[in-house]
């Protein structure tokens, strides 16, 4: 028991580790950039942000004329507090509304923060009455919790971009929504996301770990990515394919346990091929929906990995070019 214990423990630091990972300004500049005509009017939910030391909330406080927003929520789990990382208050979360008028300073004093009674976490019903209130839900949520942090935007149809891990797009829950066409990626992804603050005691790993002039220590994990189901110019551009499948038969291995063919690289996709084939998951950076059709996630007809010659290339997602339909 003492062991199961131990390990409970241990696994619950590792998550609560994993989760202290707060968004850079210029990240947040450079993706919101592409959504700015859809703030006008709207009342924006920060639901996981201390409004004291969020970068979303400042964002969005500091633009707040300029994108023509109605109303900022921006709340916090108990946590945190004015101290990024060293939490030492004893009362339950909070949250603040900004409205534009209530001081030329942005960030709020502590005499203008209101307590929870709870807790302040995204899923208590003081955070969720709030999530009703907002039209567009923007934040950086626990990535431990990220299916079920997606699972309430949807429940209570809300319009959002949030950051996660590249990974959350295997989830079923996630690649479903994606299958459905009821959520998809961002602009910026793996490189195109610079880095993240991280507390004191988490590990500054990768060649692109850096100490700012500030003090701030940043990571790169060069992993992460935006989920959205607000409309940019990206998602509308079809990829330009100048492959042939004709001709170069033998350069497109086909599958053991499904009738397509696998592609390595989205460059590769050929331009004559109609029928099913398995690309690699950054394809959907790059999906068009009017351009391909998703058909399911990594499993062949025989409910096991897909495979070539009895081995499994790296996650694959099975598509169908929409605009042909003869090869």
């Amino acid at each position: 028991m003492a062991r199961q214990a131990k390990n409970t423990l241990l696994q619950k630091a590792k998550k609560l580790k994993s989760d202290e990972f707060y968004t850079l300004l210029p990240d947040i500049e450079s993706e919101l950039q592409h959504y700015r005509n859809h703030f006008k009017n709207k009342v924006v939910y920060c639901n996981c942000d201390d409004p004291c030391t969020s970068n979303f909330y400042r964002y969005f406080a500091e633009n707040f004329k300029e994108l023509g927003i109605k109303k900022l929520i921006s709340s916090c789990y108990k946590e945190s507090n004015i101290d990024l990382f060293n939490s030492t208050s004893s009362n339950g979360g909070y949250y603040y509304i900004y409205t534009g008028t209530e001081t030329e300073n942005v960030i709020p004093s502590n005499s203008d923060l209101v307590y929870f009674k709870e807790d302040g976490d995204f899923r208590s019903s003081e955070s969720i009455n709030l999530l009703k209130e907002a039209d567009i839900v923007v934040s950086n949520p626990p990535f431990s919790l990220f299916r079920e942090y997606v699972a309430q935007l949807i429940k209570y149809n809300k319009t959002f971009l949030i950051i996660g891990n590249i990974n959350a797009i295997t989830y079923k829950e996630i690649f479903n929504l994606i299958k459905e066409n009821k959520i998809w990626l961002g602009i910026n992804l793996g490189r195109g996301i610079s880095g993240f603050f991280v507390p004191e005691h988490y590990e500054l790993y990768g060649t692109e770990a850096r100490i700012d002039n500030m003090g701030n220590r940043i990571v790169s994990p060069n992993n992460c990515l935006w989920l959205t189901n607000m409309d940019n110019a990206k998602r509308n551009e079809g990829i330009i394919l100048t492959k042939r499948y004709k001709g170069n038969e033998s350069e497109y291995q086909r599958y053991d346990n499904y009738d397509g063919i696998n592609i390595n690289k989205t460059q590769d996709i050929p331009m004559d091929y109609a029928g099913f084939m398995g690309v690699p998951i950054t394809f959907l950076h790059k999906f068009n929906p009017n351009q391909f059709e998703i058909i399911q996630f990594r499993k062949g007809d025989n409910g096991k990995d897909l495979s070539i010659n009895g081995k499994c290339p790296y996650f694959r997602i099975l598509i169908k070019n929409r605009q042909i339909t003869c090869i």
